[in-house]
This record gives C-alpha cells, sequence and structure tokens, in this order.
C-alpha cells in the first residue's frame, strides 16, 4: 500500500509507544515502576463522574454545537475571566477533544507551506509533529543552558523570527522541564510577537499545578493587542484527573475561533457531551480536589528531586511546576554494565528499564539528548523505591 508523504513523515508518539512497552511488561508480569506517564495518578473526583452520570441519565446524549454547549463555555469564560484576568466572549471559545486537538486545529488554522513556527527545547513531543501536519516548519530554538536553566531565550528567540514566522508554541508549566516562565520573560516575549505580528500559542494546561511560591501568568491579559497575539490553549486532564474524557479547549481571537470551528466540524464535530457536561461540574463545583492534587504531588516533587539530587553525576534543575524532572544523566554515556553498553537517552532508558525496571522518558524524544524525564506522578512509597533501583543500576555502569 501507498501511503501519504504526510503520513510517513510523522513518527508515533514516543511516549504513547513507550507506555504500551510498559504495559506489556506488566502483563507479563514484571513489575515496573512508570516514572514515563504524564498524567495524574488519581481518579476523576467523585462530583465530577457524579455530573458525568447524571447527563447520561438526563438524556444528556446527543450531538451539542460544535464548538461546545453554551452552558460550559459560559464557565470557560468565566474561569478565564476569574483565574486568568481574561476577557473573552463565549464566541471567543472553542471546546475540543482534549487540549491536543485545540493545539492541532490552531496549526491547522494558522499556518500553511512556507510558514515557520518556532518550538523552544526541550518541548512536548507532538508540537512538531503537529506544525509539519499543518504544512509548516518547526523552527527549534534552544532554551537557556546555564543560568536560570530552560528558561526562555528572548535573545535567541529574536535572532529566529523571519518573515516567514507565522506562530511560538510556548507550554508553562512546562511539560517536560518543569519551569515555569516568569512573568517579565513572557512580556519580552510578547513585545516581539507584537513587533514581528506572530502568534503566541500559549499551552497551559498545567497552570494550576505550580509550588515554590511561583505564580502562572496568562500572557493574554496584559492588554487588548496582547489578546490579537495569543491563542490560550487549555483543558481538564492535568488539574482534575480527567485525562480519559477528552476534553480540552481554546481562547483567541475571534476569526481565529471561527476557523478553528470550521475544521473541527469535518474533524471531530462537538466533543463528547457526558465529558462537557462533567466538565462544567469541574470548573462550577468545590475545588478542593485540585488542592489535594497539588499538595501530593508537591510532597512527591521535593522527595524525587531529593533523591535524583543524591545520584552521582546526575544534574538536575528544581521543577517549579506541571509533575516532571528533567535530569541530565549524559555522565553515562559510553559507559557499560553486562555487556550492555549506553551510547544515548534511549539506550539508558532502555537499560533502566530493562535493569531497574523503572519507565522513564528518553530525552530525544522532546530534544534534549543529554537528558531522560521522569514523572513523580506516582505514590511516594514507588517515588522511593524506583529512585533506589535507578541508583543501584546506573551505579553498575562502568
Amino acid at each position: 500500500m501507498k501511503l501519504s508523504d504526510r503520513a510517513n513523515a510523522i513518527h508515533g508518539s514516543a511516549t504513547v509507544e513507550l507506555n504500551a512497552r510498559v504495559l506489556a511488561l506488566k502483563k507479563s508480569g514484571v513489575d515496573i515502576i512508570k516514572f514515563n506517564i504524564g498524567e495524574p495518578d488519581f481518579n476523576t473526583p467523585e462530583n465530577i463522574c457524579d455530573a458525568g452520570k447524571r447527563a447520561m441519565d438526563e438524556g444528556k446524549t446527543r450531538y451539542t454545537a460544535v464548538p461546545g454547549t453554551a452552558e460550559l463555555r459560559e464557565q470557560i469564560s468565566k474561569k478565564l475571566r476569574e483565574d486568568n484576568g481574561l476577557s473573552y466572549a463565549v464566541n471567543e471559545i472553542c471546546v475540543t477533544t482534549g487540549a491536543k486537538q485545540a493545539i492541532f486545529e490552531t496549526m491547522m488554522a494558522l499556518v500553511q507551506a512556507g510558514d515557520e513556527v518556532i518550538i523552544p527545547t526541550p518541548c512536548w513531543v507532538s508540537y512538531e509533529s503537529m506544525v509539519k501536519i499543518a504544512g509548516a516548519e518547526p523552527v527549534f530554538v534552544p532554551t537557556k543552558q546555564t543560568d536560570d536553566l530552560f528558561n526562555l531565550d528572548i535573545p535567541a528567540i529574536a535572532a529566529a523570527v523571519t518573515p516567514k514566522t507565522r506562530a511560538i508554541i510556548i507550554n508553562t508549566p512546562n511539560n517536560p522541564t518543569g519551569v515555569v516562565y516568569p512573568k517579565e520573560t513572557l512580556l519580552e516575549l510578547l513585545e516581539l510577537a507584537v513587533k514581528h505580528d506572530f502568534m503566541i500559542v500559549a499551552d497551559e494546561i498545567y497552570e494550576k499545578l505550580i509550588y515554590n511560591g511561583q505564580k502562572h501568568f496568562s500572557i493574554a491579559s496584559v492588554s487588548e493587542e496582547a489578546k490579537a497575539h495569543v491563542v490560550t490553549i487549555n483543558g481538564f486532564s492535568k488539574s482534575y484527573a480527567m485525562t480519559g474524557w477528552r476534553l480540552g479547549y481554546l481562547a483567541g481571537p475571534q476569526e481565529l475561533v471561527k476557523a478553528v470551528q470550521r475544521l473541527q466540524g469535518h474533524i471531530t464535530s462537538a466533543a463528547c457531551s457526558i465529558s462537557q457536561a462533567a466538565a462544567l461540574e469541574a470548573l462550577a463545583g468545590p475545588q478542593d480536589s485540585v488542592a489535594e492534587m497539588k499538595a501530593a504531588f508537591d510532597e512527591n516533587r521535593v522527595t524525587m528531586f531529593k533523591l535524583c539530587s543524591q545520584i552521582p553525576h546526575v544534574t538536575c534543575r528544581e521543577p517549579d511546576g506541571a509533575f516532571y524532572l528533567m535530569p541530565d544523566v549524559s555522565w553515562y554515556y559510553g559507559k557499560s554494565a553486562d555487556g550492555t553498553q549506553v551510547k544515548n537517552s534511549a539506550d539508558l532508558a532502555n537499560y533502566l528499564l530493562e535493569k531497574a525496571h523503572v519507565a522513564v522518558v528518553p530525552g530525544d524524544s522532546f530534544r534534549a539528548p543529554d537528558c531522560i524525564r521522569l514523572s513523580y506522578s506516582n505514590s511516594l512509597k514507588n517515588i522511593e523505591r524506583g529512585m533506589e533501583q535507578m541508583r543501584q543500576a546506573l551505579a553498575e555502569l562502568k
């Protein structure tokens, strides 16, 4: 069968493929500690599940309007106003099947062949593919590698801007690094966007998972001029442990949102009606579960960072957001144990999976070849046990 050039040019998601391998090992009886998965290890809160059940019982199982129910978009508008200082009308919001679809449809609406999209690295695995599928070229700009590690390097971004630059995709708090971009840096980026007239696609899916006294800043909140240059992406997967419900949203200039709605009408149509009813309760109902999850993640963060910092020859920036660490493990490249040589991050991830029975994601997947990504969305017991098994396995590499 002859496949399209588009399909052949896109690789599968490394994180999805790794999780499939881990599940297969667990099914065969191997006790794998999963530091690879990017989702909360909590069940969806009971009040949200109950809202979904009520929706089914009340017959809310039919198509909704393509951009989402009016009630949910009104609640999203209220949330953006109260939490983020953003003023968006209902017709400037589109509900999507996960935040991933919101980003993808934004790319499809914004860019075309010959355009360029800047992606700061390390970056989430799907940004590159989304840009390529939309026909544009990704332009990778490393974040700072010395002082203020992994923060946006504004001079480097400015140097990468060309007349072809159509957008930049940022993620704060960041997956995979855990960095929260400071307000001052984001304002400098906004100044660049206005000056050169490109869009900022602001992925804020981890906004409620911030620690160390850091604060989330929504870049579109500055002014009407800022709003004209920003698309804000968010969703329910991370803050409300609703990964399987597949629900996200975007807010942006009305012309862009209408274009997204037209695209979505031919792709998936509306998001799941039951998920939308559950999401309405997530936003309008009690927020205790969010605070509880954040407190648990913070304890996990402190523990994993401490244990990671104690492993010889591993360096790591303390994360301020999301639920990831991204340690530099490149000292171990070129080392061997039991006839197995570790040449790169993929080799090290495979070695840790086989030797330590710990699943991590190789940094190559995020354009960070010196690193691996660890998720602390797990139990404290597993974190302590997994980090010790990692330490022992790494110590055998000579």
